[in-house]
């Protein structure tokens, strides 16, 4: 068999193969790139209608592409703002415009972009604490602080505040919740510096929490942080733990001894009113026996300079009188018998009834025994 005839052992004569049932050596033919292009820019030709209108056909097909690129562009710029949020527009990363809930539009990105920050919604931060799945983890660093009284005090407390104004939250502090945080801290420290242990632990948790508030919002006003706290809550405010317990005893003791003060000044209350009512009672008994004593010897002295006048000027007259009034005042009440002393009864022997008066007597002396 002639070499030209079969081509070969390496010619496309013995099945495009090499010696060894392979392929050529050169590895096949490679396809040609321009004929690729050509044939898939001769198929989009056939789906956007070009036919064999050439560069025409091109024009018009980047046209189309070139308009539905820009209305995708243009849609892009519309955006919706929920009722618990507020729209802050940048213009070039710079501020614009706030838009409140509803649809809105912004030219598209990169010119104009927008941040969508949740207005509505309250935030927590906890302070000598974190919350866990599991319950929550102390953190002694933040939580222990030095009281008025230079005792130890073991706080956990929340800060619930919002965002007031978007604005000012997002471009005047570069992290206001952390910010915010250390204030808090900061501000609760100061408080609790100057109130004693006792009244931290027990009545004046409420006062403290008022004023870390107001204290905090003050703060944050000065910042233009944009932020409007709703709430300072104490979630505890005791003595460290290895102290608790001494310090519990300490305040029984102090609560025994209000208890007992207390009922002191109760019983002090209601005898001291009654003792001074006595005593006033007394003194104005006193007053008037004296008004009375005066008064009697006023008059007797006045009865007396009286009959010392009328004596003056008639002696026996008055002597008279006063022996009547005496012997008036003597016999009243009592028997008596009368003998006539005149001149014609001296010749009449008295007859005196003794035995009659005797018994009237054991009578009126019965009488008196009886009484008594």
């Amino acid at each position: 068999m002639p070499w030209n005839t079969q081509g070969g052992p390496w010619q496309s004569g013995g099945g495009g193969r090499g010696p060894w049932g392979g392929g050529p050596p050169g590895g096949g033919q490679q396809p040609d790139l321009e004929e690729v292009l050509r044939r898939t820019q001769e198929k989009l030709k056939g789906i956007f209608g070009g036919g064999g209108r050439g560069g025409r056909g091109n024009r018009r097909m980047v046209l189309l592409i070139g308009l539905a690129v820009v209305a995708l562009w243009l849609a892009s710029g519309f955006y919706r703002v929920l009722p618990e949020e507020q729209g802050v527009v940048l213009r070039f990363g710079r501020l614009d415009r706030v838009t409140g809930p509803g649809l809105h539009y912004r030219l598209p990105s990169p010119i104009e972009e927008v941040i969508k920050p949740q207005v509505a919604r309250v935030n927590r931060i906890e302070i000598g604490y974190r919350s866990t799945a599991t319950g929550k983890r102390e953190l002694p660093e933040e939580a222990l602080m030095l009281t008025g009284d230079e005792n130890i005090i073991d706080i956990n407390f929340v800060v619930l505040w919002r965002i007031s104004n978007a604005a000012d939250f997002l471009f005047n502090i570069r992290d206001p919740a952390q910010t915010l945080k250390a204030a808090a801290e900061s501000v609760m420290r100061e408080i609790i510096g100057r109130t004693p242990i006792l009244e931290a632990t027990t009545e004046g948790r409420r006062a403290i929490e008022q004023k870390a508030q107001e204290q905090l919002q003050q703060l944050m006003n000065e910042y233009g942080a944009g932020i409007l706290l709703s709430a300072v809550q104490l979630q505890k405010a005791d003595p460290p733990a290895p102290v608790i317990d001494a310090f519990k005893d300490v305040q029984a003791a102090q609560a025994d001894r209000e208890r007992l003060q207390n009922e002191a000044e109760a019983y002090a209350n209601d005898v001291i009113p009654r003792a001074r009512g006595e005593a006033e009672r007394i003194i104005q008994e006193a007053e008037a026996y004296k008004q009375e004593v005066v008064a009697r010897a006023t008059g007797e002295a006045s009865r007396f300079k009286a009959v010392l006048a009328a004596y003056r000027e008639a002696k026996d007259v008055t002597l008279q009188r006063i022996y009547l009034e005496t012997m008036q005042e003597i016999l009243k009440g009592r028997n008596k018998v009368i003998i006539d002393s005149a001149e014609g009864a001296r010749d009449v022997i008295p007859y005196l009834p003794l035995p009659a008066l005797e018994e009237r007597a054991r009578q009126a002396s019965g009488q008196k025994g009886g009484g008594q």
